[in-house]
């Protein structure tokens, strides 16, 4: 029973860091254009 008293604090701190990252990605633009860098990978230019 003690250990509830680790992981649930520990389980909602591993949570924001995950919305965190989430929404920092967000922020800087990562999911704006994901089509064209798909199709990007799949032309060759060279």
């Amino acid at each position: 029973m003690d250990i509830l008293f680790v992981l649930i604090p520990l389980s909602v701190i591993m949570a924001l860091v995950v919305l965190g990252g989430l929404w920092w990605a967000i922020y800087r633009g990562q999911f704006e254009d994901i089509e064209d860098e798909g199709k990007r990978i799949l032309e060759d230019d060279d």
